[in-house]
Parts: structure tokens; sequence; C-alpha cells
């Protein structure tokens, strides 16, 4: 099963280990802190962006509510897909938490494009192992990271292109799983209203709002249309 988890998790390795060190690096340029707190941010926070904009929060001496109340909005979308998984969840005993608690963005892709067996017990369990990787995989970037800047000097310009190419990556995985782009050309066209619509502080949000109603109304209709077509099938 291990060998399985890390096979899967590949891809989430080569992105988290380079985005991790660019935090890394960020954290010990900007902060006057030891170097070890940057990994140690990681396990206990383990925001990936959300870490990034409290470096620089913490850098600009903002207060502790301002940083809070920032991350809290920049992951708000974590309650839209969130939801999704609490069935997939359920009755995973001891294991419920951490896979509350270790659900990023690409965990998420990661475990809803993936095969699923029958057995549900299995299943938690590699979602566990995936989980827990995706994280140990972050936790070392962000070590490495905070070492090497406090040791070395590098240029380090484009190593956030990182979270980008994953995410090209994860969403070409989901296409593949779904066998359907609809859902893929809404969220583009929600990004792209939000861009030309909202100020830039508000976008993210923005574009979540918008792909959740768009999806949602997908949703009403389809089902819509299979509760007229139920009583002709039965006939």
């Amino acid at each position: 099963m291990q060998q399985l988890a890390f096979r899967l998790t590949l891809p989430i390795l080569f992105g988290y280990i380079p985005l991790g060190m660019a935090f890394g690096v960020l954290f010990s340029t900007q902060l006057d802190y030891a170097w070890w707190i940057a990994p140690l941010m990681g396990v206990f926070v383990y925001a990936g962006a959300g870490q990034i904009l409290a470096v620089s929060l913490l850098a600009a001496n903002a207060g502790l509510l301002e940083v809070f109340v920032a991350m809290f909005v920049l992951n708000a979308r974590h309650l839209f897909y969130g939801l999704s998984l609490l069935g997939q969840f359920r009755g995973a005993g001891w294991r419920k938490a951490y896979l509350i608690f270790g659900l990023t963005d690409e965990t998420y892709s990661l475990l809803t494009s993936r095969p699923r067996g029958r057995d549900r017990q299995h299943e938690q369990q590699l979602d566990f192992r995936i989980s827990a990787l995706n994280q140990f995989y972050w936790v070392i970037g962000c070590g490495i990271g905070a070492l090497l800047g406090e040791t070395v000097a590098f240029d380090s310009t484009g190593i956030e292109f990182a979270l980008v190419a994953l995410f090209i990556v994860l969403t070409i995985e989901q296409l593949k799983a779904l066998g359907d782009s609809v859902p893929v050309w809404i969220g583009a066209l929600a990004a792209a209203a939000a861009m030309m619509l909202l100020p830039h502080a508000h976008q993210l949000i923005g574009a979540i709002v918008i792909v959740t109603l768009a999806l949602l109304v997908q949703y009403y209709r389809a089902r819509q249309n299979e509760l007229a077509e139920a009583p002709s099938n039965h006939g």
C-alpha cells in the first residue's frame, strides 16, 4: 500500500518540494526566526500559499489577528470542496481528523480522481497515507528551503511557478478521471469573469463563488432531467 501511495503522490512530490523550498527561503530571509520554525509551521499550519502570505504579513509587522483573517479568507475555498468528502471520510475513525486537517487543493484532486475499490476501510487507509506523504513532502521542502536561505545566497526567481505547473498536471488528471470537460470550461470562464469584474484581492473568492453557483445550476438541471425521464423509462 505504501508503494502505491508513493507512486500516486509523485506529481505532488515534484511540486511540493520546490514550492516548500520557496516558502522556506522567504521565511529565512524575511523573518528573524530560527530556520527550523519553517518546517514546524509546515507541520502545524500546513497551508501552502497561506504560509507564504503569513510570511509577507509578519514581515510587514501585521498583527496576529490580521494574519488570521487573511489566512482564513485565502483558505475559505476549503469549505466549498471539503464538504464533498464528508461521506468519503465517514467511518475513518481516528484517521478522520487528520484527513480533514491534511486536505489541500492537491490532495483533494488526488483523492477524488484516483480509482477506488469497494473495500472502504482499505481506501480510507490509502487516503490517509496519501495525505501524510503529501504533508511530508511539504515539510521537507520547507526545511530545506529555510536552511538554504539561512546559509546560502542564491537566486530563487521563478521557483514559485512550481505551484502553477502542479495545478496544470492535476487539472489534466481530473479531466481524464471525469471524462467531461464542462467543469473545466466553467472554471476557466469563472476565473476570467472574476479577473475582469473584481479587484485583485477578491478574485479568488469571487471565482470560487461563480464556479460553485454555475456547477450547482448544472447539477440541478441534470437532476431535473433525470426526474423527468424517470416515468418514461419506468413505463
